[in-house]
C-alpha cells in the first residue's frame, strides 16, 4: 500500500495540474516524436525510434508514480489545525538556545518543502524533532552539524 501524504489545498492543486501536464502536453509530444521516427524507416536500426519508446516507457511511469501520490493525498484544513502542538502543516517558530538564531517552518509534504519559503519536509530530521512539542518546550535535535536544542516559541496556521 502507498504512503499516505498530507496537503494544503494550494499543494493538492499543484500535483493535479502536474499530472494534468504530464498526460496532455508532454504525453502528447512523445506520441508525435515516436510517430516522426516511426516514418523514417526501418525500426530495427532506428536509434529515434528507441530513444522516443524509451522515453514514452518512462513517461508513463512517472504519469502511474503521479497518480498513486494523488490517489493517497489527503487535504488538510489548516482552519481545523490544532495549534496546542506542532502538526503536519503547522507553522512553527524556534528559537536554537544556543545562539539564540530564530527561525519560522511550515511542516507541508516531502514534494511542497521549499526551504527558500520557509517550507520544511515532515519527513526532514528537524521537523521530526518538532512534532507533538508544545509551545515553551525544547527538544534536542540531531541535525548533520550535530545536536542542537530548540526552543518552540510559537504555533500557528
Amino acid at each position: 500500500m502507498a504512503e499516505v501524504s498530507y496537503y494544503t489545498k494550494e499543494g493538492l492543486e499543484k500535483l493535479k495540474e502536474e499530472l494534468q501536464y504530464l498526460k496532455t502536453t508532454v504525453r502528447s509530444n512523445i506520441s508525435k516524436a515516436i510517430a516522426e521516427a516511426r516514418d523514417k524507416g526501418d525500426l530495427s536500426e532506428n536509434a529515434e525510434y528507441d530513444a522516443a519508446k524509451e522515453a514514452q516507457g518512462l513517461h508513463e511511469a512517472k504519469i502511474a508514480q503521479l497518480q498513486e501520490v494523488v490517489a493517497n493525498a489527503r487535504l488538510l484544513d489548516e482552519s481545523k489545525l490544532d495549534l496546542s502542538k506542532v502538526l503536519a502543516l503547522s507553522k512553527v517558530k524556534i528559537k536554537n538556545t544556543k545562539n539564540g538564531t530564530v527561525m519560522s517552518y511550515q511542516l507541508v509534504s516531502e514534494s511542497e518543502a521549499d526551504l527558500k519559503s520557509g517550507k520544511i519536509s515532515v519527513s526532514s530530521p528537524i521537523a521530526k524533532g518538532l512534532l507533538g512539542k508544545k509551545v515553551g518546550e525544547k527538544t534536542e535535535i540531531t541535525v548533520p552539524a550535530g545536536k542542537i536544542e530548540f526552543e518552540i516559541l510559537e504555533i500557528s496556521r
